[in-house]
């Protein structure tokens, strides 16, 4: 068992998310940053889509009944476990009785905590990630909370210690221009790139309002139509909201422009009055820079399995 001492500001299960079901009003939700996720679960041996423990902001503790070895991936939230520091991106051994802690940082909003074996929950419409809104998925549909208890299969023997280079974190964003932007005031993609944007405190798995000094307001309408995570919102006051994996299948705010999709899990560690400064991006580039996180994934995968 894992047991849930504190559970933080926000920790829930993830995984790469429900993929299908957008018609039928079911959020995308999984990991919000899909590439440390998977890092996590390649570094213990895992299938890549083995649920894990999202941790956000930190202040979170666990305590391991069992042995096993485990991987801690996303930013860094300053784990310890026993009060020994650990480091992001690096496979670990706990014993029975060990504690894991995490603080805070300036810097980083989001850590990933997988073990080896994985947690046991069960699927709900094809994946094993919380719902947090609707409520279902992952450990009862909703976050956890102290004293709460995940199953795992105890590994007694200590894996070699191994890590990985992670992909960097910037707050320089690569989006493609929207749909609407013919019908928005002039000039206001060109303001979305030129401006340099701030993360305001309305910011959560579901998206990310921005604030800035200037904004272009508009009295522009348009039908509710789809949308999905990467698509920035301009609401009438100018203020743009980035879609995250949790949001709503349906909007009615003219589409600016979208995150690329690579560009996407930056957002994992992007909180409160952190800056965003976005750069328009070709088709043909948002592509090559997703093959570049699948080669990466694809070289450590082929390097630990050489070791």
């Amino acid at each position: 068992m894992l047991n849930i001492i504190k559970s933080g500001v926000l920790s829930s299960i993830q995984d790469l998310g429900r993929v299908g079901y957008r018609h039928l009003g079911v959020s995308q939700c999984g990991a919000l940053d899909p590439i440390a996720f998977q890092l996590a679960n390649l570094l213990v041996n895992n299938a890549q889509n083995t649920p894990v423990i999202e941790i956000t902001i930190g202040l979170a503790q666990f305590q391991f009944t069992a042995p096993v070895n485990f991987a801690i991936t996303g930013g860094d939230l300053s784990a310890k476990l026993n009060g020994q520091p650990l480091y992001s991106g690096w496979r670990y051994f706990a014993n029975a009785d060990d504690t894991l802690t995490f603080s805070t940082s300036k810097s980083a909003q989001r850590a990933y905590l997988a073990i080896q074996g994985g947690i046991e929950i069960s699927e709900v419409l094809g994946a094993k990630s919380t719902d947090i809104q609707a409520n279902f998925g992952g450990f009862n549909g909703r976050a956890l909370n102290a004293n709460d208890q995940l199953t795992f299969t105890p590994c007694p023997t200590p894996l070699s210690r191994i890590g990985v280079q992670q992909p960097a974190y910037t707050n320089e964003v690569r989006v493609l221009k929207g749909p609407h932007c013919d019908k928005l005031p002039d000039g206001a993609f060109e303001h979305l790139l030129k401006t340099t944007w701030h993360v305001s405190e309305l910011n959560n798995r579901m998206g990310s309002r921005l604030t800035a000094k200037n904004t272009v307001q508009h009295n522009t309408t348009i039908a509710s139509q789809g949308v999905h995570p990467g698509v920035i919102q301009l609401p009438p006051n100018g203020e743009p909201i980035v879609l995250l994996n949790d949001c709503q299948t349906t909007g009615g705010y003219p589409i600016i422009a979208t995150v690329i999709n690579a560009d996407l899990r930056l957002f994992s560690q992007l909180g409160t009055q952190q800056i965003v400064q976005f750069v328009q991006s070709t088709v043909s580039q948002a592509y090559s820079a997703s093959e570049k996180l699948s080669a990466h994934l694809a070289q450590f995968t082929l390097a630990k399995n050489n070791k």
